[in-house]
C-alpha cells in the first residue's frame, strides 16, 4: 500500500532527539510519557489510543491509521505523527492521531500545568498548505456522550499551513455563538521563532478563593500569550468543563479542513510535514 518504507527507515535515526520531562521546583510530576521504545514501533498502548478512520469533522481529508508509517516512535525517545499523500484512501491522505488514556482533573486549591516539547517537520511553508498539526485537550465527558463543545475543549497549540504562528483556543457551551463565540472559540496567538523544539504549556490556577478568579493560561517557552478567567466565562458550570472536570490529551496532524483550506500542488507529506513530540507531562503544585 505504501511506497515510502525506505524513506521511513532512513529518517528514523536522523529525526530523533531525546530528553526526559524536566523537574520544576515546587511541583510534582503527576504523569508523563517520553516515548521511549524501538524505532518504528507504536507508542505505549497503556498510555495512548491510536485513532483510525476519517472522523468526518471540520471538512478534513485525512484517514487516520495505526500504521507505523503514520504513527511511530523514532527510537530516540520521540513520537512522530506523519501525514502522507495516498491515493488509495478517500480524501487522498493518511495521517496519525493519538488520544491519551490518562485523564487528569485540575485540583482545587493548587496549580496544575500540562506541557509538551514539540517540533514540526522542516518542509518550507510553501509546501505545507493544508497541513494542520495540534496538541489539544477535550473534556472526558465527550467519551460518555456529551456533545461538543459542551464537553469543553482547550487547544494548547495549533498551526496551519506551515505558518509560524501558534494558536491557543478555548471552546465551550454551545455552537454557534454562546460564551465561547463558537465555532471560532476564544483565543490568542504567538509568533513561533522556527520549526524546531519549543515547549507549549497550559496552566490551570485554582488557588483563588472563588471560581471567578481562577485562570487558564497559555505559554510558549515560558512566554504567556493568552489567558481566560472564570469571570470572563461567567457561568460556573461552563467554567467547570474547562477548569474543574476530567480532561485528556490529543496529538494529531489533520490535513485540509475549513480553517487551513486544502492541499495544493505544492503540498508535501512525509517527515517534512510531521508533528514530533519529545514528551507530554502533567504537574501539580
Amino acid at each position: 500500500m505504501y511506497t515510502h518504507y525506505a524513506l521511513f527507515l532512513a529518517n528514523l535515526a536522523s529525526l530523533a532527539s531525546a530528553w526526559a520531562p524536566p523537574s520544576y521546583s515546587g511541583y510534582t510530576l503527576l504523569w508523563s510519557d517520553s516515548f521511549g521504545g524501538s524505532a518504528g514501533t507504536l507508542p505505549s498502548s497503556g498510555n495512548w489510543n491510536i485513532i483510525t478512520g476519517n472522523l468526518g469533522v471540520n471538512g478534513e481529508l485525512e484517514t487516520y491509521t495505526n500504521s507505523n508509517v503514520n504513527v511511530q516512535l523514532s527510537g530516540g525517545s520521540t513520537l512522530q505523527l506523519v501525514p502522507w499523500a495516498d491515493s488509495s484512501v478517500s480524501g487522498g491522505w493518511t495521517s496519525g492521531r493519538v488520544e491519551s488514556k490518562y485523564i487528569f482533573t485540575p485540583g482545587a486549591g493548587v496549580i496544575t500545568f500540562a506541557e509538551a516539547d514539540i517540533r514540526f517537520g522542516s518542509n518550507p511553508t510553501t509546501n505545507k498548505q493544508g497541513i494542520w498539526p495540534a496538541f489539544w485537550i477535550l473534556g472526558d465527558s465527550i467519551r460518555s456522550g456529551t456533545a461538543w463543545p459542551e464537553c469543553g475543549e482547550l487547544d494548547i497549540l495549533e498551526t496551519v499551513d506551515g505558518q509560524l504562528t501558534g494558536y491557543g483556543t478555548a471552546h465551550c457551551q454551545v455552537s454557534p455563538g454562546g460564551i465561547c463565540n463558537e465555532p471560532n472559540g476564544l483565543g490568542g496567538s504567538i509568533t513561533i521563532p522556527d520549526q524546531s523544539w519549543h515547549t507549549w504549556r497550559m496552566v490551570w490556577d485554582r488557588t483563588p478563593s472563588t471560581w471567578q478568579a481562577e485562570t487558564i493560561t497559555w505559554y510558549m517557552d515560558g512566554r504567556q500569550f493568552f489567558q481566560i478567567t472564570g469571570s470572563q466565562i461567567g457561568n460556573s458550570d461552563v467554567w467547570a468543563t474547562l477548569c474543574h472536570d476530567p480532561l485528556y490529551f490529543i496529538l494529531n496532524v489533520a490535513v485540509g479542513g475549513n480553517w487551513p483550506g486544502y492541499p495544493n500542488s505544492n503540498t508535501l507529506g512525509g517527515y517534512g510535514s510531521m508533528l514530533e513530540i519529545a514528551y507530554v507531562a502533567v504537574y501539580a503544585s
